[in-house]
């Protein structure tokens, strides 16, 4: 019976097609961008697929289903498939597919989609039925789009067009087609996509360093492409050309940005010991641009919150202490109130485990800088963790202290600091 079907099918053939598809998209000023990651891996017509699926890096294709596709929609799909290459989305969200695969996977979806559907030649590209497509996501993140289709608030301004996005609490449901969707404030999503991810097959084995091989693949692949893009004046989709940033890291930057605050050129000082040197019996002074004073670590703990990012927030912190050591860090845990404090001195060798978060509602961040005003807190620097979307929208954060601070940001990468500040945007673990 297995050998019929798979006689069924000219592989020659649609492996044909799929290669003029391939070229379509590469000579296309619109799409030239993408020819570099088309390149890459193995693009392959297979039998026991239902539609299509990368494992983030190699592409494979159901014959069944493509022999059924018009050419326009072919192409619609391996790009489609290409962007989830591209955009990185298998290794870099699959916290969020082990969390919850059917909206991890509809957010890839609809974000890959957006891009296609901007394309302006609109006889190159379309997607199969079933795409996943809403407007009003373009310009959006996997993360965003997921968060929504989770929570049902929106937590960024409006980037795509339409009508606005309804806020409400998500009901999952099944349509007369039996795919799945998600009713938000009386609207309905589609989450059951045409295509299927799948990030175990190889990426889900890969390790650190050859995820980081594979990250500047795509890296490389992404910045040949859009050297031909550029040469036909295409527009670079924003997801894109945020990936092509160049990378920085930001746990450097973390901590040369509180060694600069504290600056005490060459003098010395006998009121502390160089802790450095205790272990080794050596009782020597510091020089005080090693002495910190006190450090205030605010960090965000309201409902769009995650545990992975309080994990991360209270790392940092413990390594932080760990190179600077300051005299003093005072935690501050706020939502839309400062609901607590935590003060360390010294030691901070268990600094992690003993850190008890609290609140879990809204957001406003100018709750930290009302305490440490009411309380008179003074403090070499102040840290605020967040993701990045606070107080209301369009609204000014109200941040009436004068101590340096530096915003930790694990989202919104479009967040403005208040006067005096600085942003650090915190990449994931």
């Amino acid at each position: 019976m297995q050998a019929a079907i798979a006689q069924a099918f000219d592989y020659h053939a649609l492996s044909t097609v799929l290669k003029k598809a391939h070229i379509a998209l590469m000579r296309h000023p619109e799409t030239c961008l993408y020819s570099g990651v088309i390149l890459m891996g193995e693009s392959s017509v297979i039998e026991n697929c239902p539609t299509a699926y990368t494992d983030g890096f190699n592409k494979r294709y159901g014959a069944a289903f493509i022999q059924t596709l018009p050419e326009i929609e072919l192409r619609g799909l391996v790009l489609h498939e290409n962007l989830h290459v591209l955009l990185k989305h298998i290794p870099r969200h699959r916290d969020l597919m082990k969390a919850d695969g059917k909206l991890a996977n509809a957010a890839m979806d609809y974000v890959d989609n957006a891009i296609i559907m901007a394309i302006k030649d609109k006889t190159l590209c379309a997607l199969p039925a079933g795409g996943l497509y809403d407007e009003r996501f373009i310009n959006w993140s996997v993360r965003e789009v997921y968060d929504y289709l989770k929570t049902g608030q929106t937590k960024q301004p409006q980037q795509g067009k339409g009508k606005p996005l309804p806020n409400g609490t998500p009901s999952r449901n099944t349509d007369s087609t039996g795919g799945e969707t998600v009713t938000i404030g009386g609207e309905t999503f589609p989450i059951s996509g045409t295509d299927e991810h799948d990030g175990e097959a190889m990426v889900g084995d890969m390790t650190g360093k050859e995820l980081k091989k594979l990250s500047d693949d795509i890296d490389e692949a992404v910045r040949q492409g859009s050297i031909l893009a550029g040469r036909f004046g295409a527009t670079i989709p924003r997801a894109v050309t945020d990936m092509l940033k160049p990378s920085v890291n930001w746990k450097e930057q973390f901590k040369e940005y509180v060694s600069n605050c504290v600056r005490g050129m060459d003098e010395f000082t006998w009121r502390r010991f160089n802790r450095r040197r205790l272990a080794d019996d050596n009782y020597m002074p510091t020089t005080i641009s090693e002495t910190v004073g006190e450090i205030i670590y605010a960090i965000d703990t309201s409902g769009s919150i995650t545990q992975a990012m309080l994990n991360q927030a209270s790392g940092e912190l413990a390594s932080l202490c760990e190179v600077c050591i300051p005299d003093r860090v005072r935690v501050l845990w706020w939502d839309t109130k400062v609901h607590g404090e935590q003060v360390f001195e010294g030691n901070y060798e268990n600094l992690r485990n003993l850190l008890k978060p609290q609140g879990g509602g809204g957001t406003r961040a100018g709750s930290v800088a009302e305490y440490i005003l009411k309380n008179n807190i003074a403090a070499d620097c102040v840290i605020v963790v967040t993701d990045g979307y606070l107080e209301a929208e369009g609204s000014q954060i109200p941040w009436e202290i004068q101590h340096p601070t530096l915003w930790l940001v694990t989202q919104n990468t479009r967040f403005t600091a208040p006067a005096n500040g600085t942003v650090i945007t915190i990449e994931e673990d």
